[in-house]
């Protein structure tokens, strides 16, 4: 990042007090937003070390300092504990390594500044860690690719058969795949023998590489503790000694890596050293708010001492016992001192606060600024003052657009304006610099003649632009309906339902393929299952079963399976019809089409403050393209919890306005009319658009003064709950309702929406969607848009289903207290609910604690929520009122007792509350101890606790489905008919029969029917070149798919491009792909080889075909009752010598010949 501030910089390092200061005096008293200055004052002339109270500081303050240094290095602290039995994540891993190794290369006399939070600061950690230089690779290098490999397994990659975290690294022949725990993409290396030929980076979504690797790549460990061979002899050793750890050092005396074995490096290393013994020996140390970071590293130790007392209460109940680790990790606040004058550094302190009879303290005079929260009119009359009393004035803005918004707003304003991307030279007086740079905020000082003001001064909310690139694209997950283990169930159209077995080679007559083995109840009483192979390239007529608990396995030839579907097919068409006369309602009535985008609602869109997702961009295009179409609007969003689906609502909603529309935004509880309102409020700052909440917090008089306006059109954005429904509330022009959070609406007001649906566009959002909606959307009556990439910056959430344990719960409490962030403690009883926050009053008495619930009265609810979000109090027990939406991104761990008492999508909500922010998330979903669990509830908290990955909500959603039974979806009879053949054919069949009913009002496609070629040609994907089950299974399941040549194509530079070049069984089985789906497109259900004869079906010619036919291929047949063409195959020509007899035309050849066939006679 290049420094921006020097001009700044330049002009306090010109004031000789404050330089003297810097020097001689162990405290300065200044505001924070001044910190980042006087560090890079001070780092002007020699390398610092900064000390932090929180790992969130240390990270803005590294944000901030980039602005004004060069060099600046983070040194983060572990997210675990040491007594934890988890292991930090890589990327800090690898971050702290990096910055060490950084710091031995550097040349003697650079300045660089490190940042560090007092935990990592006094965190011991193994003495030889990133003193050996790392491994580097890079184009036309030469190294031999197994020692890669061991190179990878020794830094404690983990090998996968495909790459989507950090840390993974997967081989296929001669190419390597490896996401480096700090690169924004992973990296796929091809090897020519042994030299690098290739390096190129790829996207996790697909697996395609997208552009080259420039210069040379790092390798860093993924963990700090390496298994070596000493590391192994010493875990053997202690084994007998330490009984609680014995199955980790038990897998670590193997070589193998195991989650939390960090915590055992006390007794598995000899040396450790702190990060004094690596930085340079002429730095000084700044401690940044000395009295906090102190009592901070009291409580860290505390906290450790805590939970390794709640992990042997734990242990008692049968859990894991705890690491024995009685040396602990932390040095004390004394010996850190003790630490420091050893090395021999210089320290002082900056604190925002002092005492003037303290000697050693300088008061800076330099004032922080007032937040002005959006008031633009205060903003110019402060600027306005700082010019006319001759100071420097000086504006932040974080992007260029943004600068030259404020430029234009304050010119506007009569102020004269200097724009500048940086602030090189010293800056003038007279005019407003206004300039671009990601300081968090401004200060003012009397002394300097110095008003300088950032954005973030103004608007409160914090913009970010660097985690912006960072995120790689998460792979997106259509829910792989082929992610099969064996003993899964699975649905095949012709046969029912079966088990999954295994996917096999089989080589019948020369000729190779892949086979899906599936079981099915055996013919006759106890002998062993029937089994049928399914050739890999009719794999689409395979899905998996999802429907009821365990289904009845069918027997293969019985009636019992077409019966099912019989039934199910007579239900459906009932359901098609129903539909179809809502979609034709819905097609034929008059719509409103939006016009197409203006410059406003570009400016709007890159005023967004994160990067978006590349299925967040395809929604929002989906929506704004349904918008434009002259019939209503109807789509559903489904994204996970906190997946940025308000933005798209933001964008739908300002494009509506745009057109002069008013927009009603729809949403479950009072809470969310406040944070939408203000959310909508926020963005839509500088644009002439009003946006009014309206819910049971409005006096009557409100209320009144907001529908008046509402009617009369002034009003252009409401947002309420389903208050807006009842009848006095009138619109002038409604052009768009949204929906926020679906689920949470019954029937009833569905209803009243679809009164007001039938004319304008409805755009709904939810993250877990109820069964029927999900139905409904799957069988396209409604549009549906999935966000299945998190943002970036996301971690899943760390979740924990057992029984409850009060220290368990005291440790929890404390560990979020720890890194200053707050705590939902959910207890589902009102009338104990005050009992219950007294009791955890009494267990933790430094914690502040508010209790929160649906019988309060509106204003008492509002301060409660309002002052959690302000962190005025630290842990707030509540109903699940928090359930829905509540945004509060400092809250990061979520207790809840009773857990077994809610359904899944609720606890799937609940858990979307937490970890929103950078920090992991924790969730403890408890049960009582002395209470057996039932199935359903048993089977729910498993649900949970396996799904814990991001953008887990729509497999939530499915698994509900199961759990629940899937019932019918225009209300009525609740039909075991999905149980009966499985949701995904039960989807097919409704998409078959709504298409049948559609083809007289809407064009319907064709459907899909089975296409068998049958032909003696060598076409599979063999184990060497797609290692891998899962891999193979997916590529199958996309070639079965194929619909025409571009299709194919795109497969195939998939493949060259994922696993190199192609052999020639893969170029085949291509071929044939491409020659079924042309087949396909003419409706002819079999290309198969019969003796002398290509079969043909079905396939009608007329006279002049038949013809044809005998022309081009004499001595063919044709069956006019049965539509079967037999076409002769051509002999190899009598003159060439005979090989073993005439033999048939070669292996490929047939598939040019069968192609041809097809053409001439198929083909116009």
């Amino acid at each position: 990042m290049e420094v921006v501030m020097l001009g700044l910089l330049a002009q306090l390092a010109g004031d000789d007090r404050l330089r003297d200061a810097l020097q001689s005096h162990s405290r300065i008293i200044a505001p924070p937003s001044s910190n980042p200055f006087l560090i890079a004052l001070k780092a002007a002339e020699q390398p610092v070390l900064v000390v932090t109270s929180s790992s969130r500081g240390a990270e803005d303050l590294a944000e901030d300092l980039r602005n004004l240094h060069t060099t600046v290095l983070e040194f983060p602290a572990w997210e675990t504990l040491p007594h934890e039995r988890l292991s930090p994540r890589s990327d800090t891993v690898a971050k702290r390594i990096s910055t060490l190794a950084a710091l031995s290369a550097m040349p003697k006399d650079s300045n660089p500044i490190v940042v560090a939070p007092i935990r990592s600061v006094i965190h011991r950690f193994i003495a030889n860690l990133a003193t050996e230089p790392l491994r580097t690779i890079e184009l036309g290098q030469e190294i031999s690719l197994t020692e890669l490999i061991q190179h990878f397994t020794a830094l404690s990659y983990s090998r996968t058969d495909l790459v989507e975290k950090r840390g993974e690294f997967a081989v296929r022949g001669g190419i390597v795949d490896v996401f480096l725990p700090l690169a924004d993409y992973p990296v796929r290396i091809d090897f020519f023998g042994d030299e690098i030929e290739e390096l190129r980076y790829f996207d996790i979504s697909d697996q395609r590489t997208t552009k080259p690797v420039v210069g040379k790549l790092s390798i860093i460990p993924c963990r700090e503790l390496l298994i070596t061979d000493a590391v192994k002899e010493r875990a053997e050793k202690i084994k007998s000694r330490y009984p609680a750890a014995i199955e980790v050092l038990e897998k670590i005396s193997q070589g193998i890596s195991v989650d939390g074995m960090e915590s055992l490096i006390p007794f598995l290393v000899e040396d450790q050293e702190t990060i004094f013994d690596r930085i340079s020996p002429r730095s000084a140390v700044i401690f940044i708010e000395e009295e906090r970071t102190k009592s901070r590293t009291a409580d860290l130790i505390e906290t450790n001492e805590e939970f390794l007392q709640a992990s042997w209460s734990n242990a008692s109940l049968g859990g894991d016992a705890p690491m024995p680790v009685d040396q602990v990790t932390y040095l004390p606040w004394d010996s850190l001192f003790a630490e420091i004058n050893r090395v021999g550094l210089k320290h002082f302190a900056l604190n925002s606060f002092g005492t003037d009879l303290d000697e050693n303290a300088y008061f800076t005079d330099f004032i922080a600024i007032e937040p002005m929260r959006g008031n633009v009119e205060r903003l110019c009359q402060l600027l306005a003052d700082g010019l006319n009393q001759h100071q420097t004035v000086l504006f932040a803005a974080t992007g260029h657009g943004m600068a030259e918004r404020y430029a234009g707003i304050f010119r506007d304003a009569d102020l004269p304006v200097r724009l500048s991307a940086s602030l090189a030279a010293r800056p003038t007086k007279g005019a407003i610099h206004v300039f671009q740079s990601t300081l968090s905020h401004g200060f003012t000082s009397e002394d300097e003649e110095l008003l300088f003001i950032t954005e973030r001064d103004l608007s409160g909310s914090k913009v970010t632009s660097k985690d912006a690139a960072r995120m790689p694209t998460k792979r997106k997950q259509a829910i792989d309906p082929l992610e099969l283990k064996t003993g899964d169930f699975v649905v095949h159209e012709q046969h029912g339902i079966g088990r999954y077995v295994e996917l096999v080679q089989r080589t019948v007559g020369g000729v190779t393929r892949e086979y899906l083995v599936i079981e099915y109840a055996p013919a006759k009483r106890g002998q062993p299952g029937d089994r049928i192979f399914v050739p890999t390239d009719t794999l689409e007529q395979v899905s998996k079963y999802v429907g009821g608990e365990a289904p009845a396995v069918h027997r293969i030839g019985s009636g019992e399976w077409q019966k099912a579907k019989g039934r199910a097919r007579k239900a459906v068409r009932q359901i098609a019809g129903e539909l179809i006369r809502l979609y034709a309602a819905r097609t034929s009535a008059p719509g409103f089409a939006f016009s197409p985008d203006t410059p406003w609602q570009r400016e709007l869109e890159d005023a967004f403050s994160y990067i978006e997702t590349p299925d967040q961009l395809s929604t929002i295009e989906d929506v704004k393209r349904d918008m434009e179409r002259p019939y209503p609007m109807d789509r559903i969003i489904c994204g996970d919890v906190g997946y940025g689906k308000t933005e798209i609502a933001i964008r739908a909603a300002f494009k509506a306005v745009q057109d002069g529309k008013q927009v009603a935004v729809l949403v479950p509880t009072t809470l969310l009319v406040q944070q939408h309102s203000k959310t909508f409020a926020e963005r839509y700052s500088g644009f002439p658009i009003k946006v009014a909440g309206i819910s049971r917090f409005n006096t009557a008089k409100e209320s009144k003064e907001i529908l008046k306006e509402l009617e009369a059109g002034s009003l252009d954005v409401i947002v309420g709950t389903h208050r807006l429904l009842s009848n006095d509330v009138v619109f002038k022009d409604l052009g768009l309702v949204i929906v926020d959070e679906e689920q949470r609406f019954g029937v009833e007001q569905k209803e009243s929406l679809k009164k007001m649906r039938t004319t304008v566009d409805v755009l709904s959002m939810s993250a877990t969607p109820i069964p029927r909606t999900l139905e409904m959307a799957v069988t396209g009556i409604r549009e549906m848009s999935t966000i299945t990439t998190p943002p970036e910056e996301r971690h899943p959430i760390l979740t924990y289903v057992g029984p409850s344990d009060e220290a368990q719960i005291k440790a929890a409490i404390h560990r979020e207290l720890l890194r200053d962030g707050q705590i939902f403690y959910l207890h589902n009883r009102v009338d104990s609910i005050d009992r219950c926050a007294s009791h955890i009053q009494e267990m933790i008495p430094e914690a502040r604690v508010r209790v929160a619930h649906g019988q309060m009265s509106e204003s008492q609810l509002e301060d409660v929520i309002l002052g959690f979000w302000n962190r005025d109090f630290d842990v707030l027990v509540c109903t699940t009122i928090v359930e829905s939406g509540l945004d509060i991104p400092n809250a990061n761990t979520l207790i809840v007792e009773h857990a077994e008492n809610f359904g899944l999508s609720q606890l799937h909500q609940l858990r979307g509350r937490v970890g929103r922010g950078r920090e992991r998330g924790y969730a403890y979903f408890l049960y009582p101890q002395d209470k057996p669990l039932s199935e359903v509830s048993l089977d729910r908290l498993k649900t949970i606790a396996t799904n814990t990955d991001l953008g887990s909500g729509m497999r939530v959603a499915l698994k509900d489905l199961e759990i629940r039974g899937a019932g019918n979806l225009l209300g009525g009879e609740q039909s075991g008919h999905i149980a009966d053949v499985g949701f995904d054919l039960y989807m097919r069949m409704v998409g078959e029969a709504v298409n049948d009913y559609k083809s007289g009002i809407v064009e319907g496609e064709e459907i899909n029917h089975e296409c068998k070629v049958e032909l003696p040609i060598n076409a599979h994907l063999s184990e060497t070149y797609v290692p891998g089950e899962r891999l193979r299974l997916d590529l199958y399941r996309r070639l079965a798919d194929v619909r025409n040549n571009e299709d194919v194509e795109s497969i195939r530079e998939e493949l060259v491009d994922r696993f190199g070049e192609l052999p020639p069984e893969a170029i085949a089985l291509l071929d044939v792909a491409e020659l079924r789906a042309f087949a396909k497109s003419f409706g002819i259900r079999e290309v198969v080889l019969a003796g002398k004869y290509l079969r043909i079906s079905p396939l009608t010619l007329p006279e002049s075909k038949q013809l044809k036919l005998n022309r081009l291929f004499p001595s063919s047949l044709y069956k006019s009752q049965s539509s079967t063409v037999m076409v002769t195959i051509p002999r190899a020509a009598a003159w060439t010598p005979p090989a073993q007899g005439a033999t048939d035309l070669g292996d490929t050849s047939l598939l040019a010949f069968a192609r041809q066939a097809l053409t001439e006679l198929a083909g116009a």
